[in-house]
């Protein structure tokens, strides 16, 4: 990510080079992470709350556990599992997701420039954004494989 420059910065120093443009993404990384925190918030919610009312949590409650402990082992783990397959295909939807952020600040980015593409029927960039969402399908995939063999231990790669 480029960033933008305050006006008149000119010959800084690196530090403060590096700290403008960690100022100037720092509302549009917000921006993007805000929809998507929300939607997977009350996604792994809704999981728990499910989760909570299962038999081998109320067992755990009854045998005098630490509510942390039942929780975080016995609910948050199971709860997990559903969200740790839906994370892999997160990945593709940030291209999509970047034009909106690219349209408010004015950013050149990937996620205009494949907007702009199909608008122009430019099929060179299209069928390479086309194929750079594959490869983030398959990263994507990849990581939840190994996020869900974190989560549970009984799956073996």
């Amino acid at each position: 990510v480029i960033g933008m420059e305050t006006f008149g910065l000119g010959a800084a120093s690196l530090p403060h080079l590096v700290m403008d443009r960690i100022w100037h993404l720092l509302i549009p990384s917000v921006l993007g992470a805000t929809g998507g925190i929300a939607v997977l918030s009350r996604y792994v919610r809704s999981q728990m709350l499910e989760v909570e009312g299962q038999d081998y949590v109320r067992t755990a409650k009854a045998k005098g556990l630490p509510p942390e402990a039942v929780h975080y082992k016995h609910a948050l783990r199971n709860a997990l599992l559903p969200f740790v397959t839906m994370f892999g295909l997160i990945l593709p939807g940030l291209i999509g997701g970047s034009v909106i952020i690219e349209s408010i600040f004015s950013w050149p980015g990937m996620g205009r420039m494949a907007y702009e593409a199909i608008l122009a029927r430019d099929y060179p960039i299209i069928l390479t954004v086309n194929f750079l969402s594959a490869v983030l399908v398959l990263a994507g995939t990849f990581v939840s494989d190994v996020l869900y063999m974190v989560v549970d231990p009984r799956i073996r790669l």
